[in-house]
């Protein structure tokens, strides 16, 4: 399957999994930055799509699951309007985590920036 790119006035076409592979560690920064603040999944996506960062519940609920096992999350279970929700919300380990990915993602964006000049 091949994925889209918008490049200024053109269209690029790119394997699908070329462009999942780039995302998918961008996605763990992305979801540890929004979680400073505790949000449900369904929000998480919202919030995320808000930023133009696009994920299926598929990607999404396995990663919250993984980043929980990790102790990077934390979550819990709210009941509202009779309906369950589970909230999660980044840990202190999350947070350094987060701080220290971020420094990654600066770093490796300028490298990047100068080889596709």
């Amino acid at each position: 399957m091949w994925h889209t790119v918008q490049k200024t006035d053109q269209s690029v076409a790119v394997p699908e999994s070329l462009a999942l592979e780039l995302r998918r560690g961008a996605l763990v920064l992305a979801a540890l930055a929004a979680l400073r603040s505790e949000q449900y999944g369904y929000s998480l996506k919202k919030s995320l799509a808000e930023a133009e960062i696009h994920v299926d519940e598929g990607t999404l609920y396995p990663l919250l699951r993984r980043l929980e096992s990790q102790e990077l999350l934390s979550s819990r279970w709210v009941i509202e309007e009779g309906r369950p929700r589970r909230y999660y919300k980044i840990t202190n380990q999350g947070q350094a985590t987060l701080t220290a990915l971020g420094a990654e993602w600066e770093q490796l964006s300028k490298a990047l920036r100068r080889v596709l000049k």
